[in-house]
């Protein structure tokens, strides 16, 4: 498993940085509505203003001077020292070039510096590899399955398919949670390997993983079993805790 705290290579030319201005805002918002397939509802710009300006993390990927990507994450309930990360996208030409990594690891950084412990963030479970990401090289924990947690989306991602989703929390000073041994693994969840392809070709099929993975995940969790990793031909894995 990759070092989640390893500092990750940036490309040159690429850099971070906060979104201060009405400009910058909308240009974030812009690349956010292309990743989510034309979504201008998935992050405003009148809400990114206000959560930039009341202290969130909201910051944007720029290719010299052109913004390419953006993350936005909001505190939790003070006590709870927890940040959730609710939109990270990175325009398709950008994408499998370790960026999201990237943005990752300078949340982390950033959060840590404000006494957070914690980001919390949701991803479909049906995307493999956003669960491999997740899971296999931040070392993130699966803590909920969330059934059609947004409702309908209108979205060239979501449309059409219900949103479930997985909940996961990556402790910013532990070591990540480690992929378990063979031996340790009591139950698996297998997902396909191309979702997105299967939505536009086969939507019947598509739909059928939906309940399948669903019915999974809800047994086993109520078996008292938990998700300890992801296994790119396997799927989730689950142990007893």
């Amino acid at each position: 498993m990759t070092d989640p705290s390893a500092e990750p290579v940036t490309p040159p030319g690429i850099e971070i940085r906060p979104l201060t201005t009405v400009e910058e805002v909308f240009a974030a918002s812009e690349v956010l509505a292309e990743v989510w397939g034309g979504d201008r509802g998935g992050m405003p710009p009148n809400l990114l203003r206000a959560l930039a300006h009341s202290g969130n993390y909201a910051v944007g990927l720029y290719d010299g001077e052109r913004v390419v990507g953006a993350s936005v994450a909001f505190f939790a309930a003070p006590a709870e020292r927890s940040m959730h990360s609710h939109i990270t996208g990175v325009l398709p030409q950008y994408q499998s070039q370790g960026l999201g990594r990237v943005l990752k690891q300078h949340q982390r950084a950033w959060a840590f510096a404000r006494e957070v412990g914690h980001i919390t963030w949701t991803f479909d479970p049906l995307v493999a590899r956003n669960a491999h990401f997740n899971l296999r090289v931040l070392g993130t924990r699966v803590t909920e399955y969330l059934v059609n947690q947004y409702g309908p989306m209108d979205d060239g991602v979501n449309r059409g398919d219900e949103t479930d989703r997985l909940l996961v929390t990556w402790a910013l000073a532990a070591p990540p949670v480690a992929t378990p041994a063979d031996d340790e693994v009591v139950a698996t969840v297998a997902i396909p390997h191309d979702i997105e392809t299967l939505r536009r070709e086969e939507p019947t099929d598509a739909a059928a993983w939906r309940l399948r993975v669903r019915e999974g995940f809800l047994g086993h969790l109520a078996e008292g079993l938990v998700v300890e990793g992801f296994d790119d031909e396997r799927g989730y894995l689950f142990v007893r805790p």
